[in-house]
C-alpha cells in the first residue's frame, strides 16, 4: 500500500448512525472494486478529528446526489444544519461534469460561518478520491481532478480550516510522476 492509503475507520466511525443510514441508502453501489462504504469510511476518517458534525456530514455527503434519499429525509433524520451541508455537497443538475461542478463550486465560494463545514467534508472527499486514484492507478480520473484543482481550491479553500488536508491534496495533484 502507498503512503497515502486509506485510513482505518475508528470504532466511533464504524458505529456512527449516519454510517448505517448511508450504507442502507447506497445499498449495492460500488466504489471501484469495493463496496461504497470504503469511500465513506475514508472520508469519515479524514474528518474525524474535526468532530461529530463533520463525521455525520462525511457519511451523508453523497446520499442525495447518488441515491434515492431526499434532502428532506436527511433533514428529518439528522437536522437542518447537516442537511444544509449535504445540499452544498450535492452537485447541481447539468449536462456535463464541468457544468455540474461549476454550479457546485459557485455555491461553495459563497459559504460562510457554520455552513463552511461542507467545505471541510468536500476537501476530505476530494482527497479520498485522489488517494484512491493514485493507489489504484486511475490516471484519467486523477487528470480530471488535477485539471479542476485551481477552480476547486478557489471555491472551497478557507485558510486555517484544514490546511493539512489541502497540503496533501495539492501535493498529490502537483506530482506529475505520481500517475506517470
Amino acid at each position: 500500500m502507498s503512503a497515502h492509503s486509506v485510513l482505518a475507520p475508528s470504532s466511533a466511525c464504524l458505529s456512527h448512525p449516519a454510517r448505517a443510514f448511508a450504507i442502507t441508502a447506497h445499498a449495492d453501489q460500488r466504489y471501484g472494486d469495493h463496496p461504497y462504504v470504503v469511500h465513506l469510511d475514508a472520508v469519515a476518517a479524514l474528518v474525524e478529528p474535526y468532530g461529530e458534525p463533520a463525521l455525520t456530514v462525511a457519511y451523508l455527503h453523497d446520499t442525495v446526489e447518488d441515491t434515492a434519499v431526499s434532502l428532506a429525509q436527511v433533514e428529518q433524520a439528522f437536522g437542518a444544519s447537516v442537511a444544509a451541508c449535504v445540499s452544498v455537497l450535492t452537485d447541481a443538475a447539468g449536462a456535463t461534469r464541468a457544468a455540474r461542478k461549476a454550479k457546485t463550486y459557485a455555491k461553495m465560494a459563497t459559504l460562510t460561518g457554520e455552513a463552511e463545514l461542507a467545505l471541510l467534508v468536500k476537501v476530505a472527499d476530494r482527497l479520498a478520491n485522489v488517494r484512491a486514484c493514485v493507489q489504484d492507478g486511475h490516471t484519467a480520473l486523477w487528470a480530471v481532478y488535477q485539471a479542476e484543482q485551481a477552480v476547486f481550491k478557489a471555491a472551497a479553500y478557507r485558510a486555517g480550516q484544514c490546511d493539512a488536508l489541502w497540503l496533501e491534496l495539492d501535493g498529490l495533484l502537483a506530482d506529475q510522476a505520481m500517475m506517470g
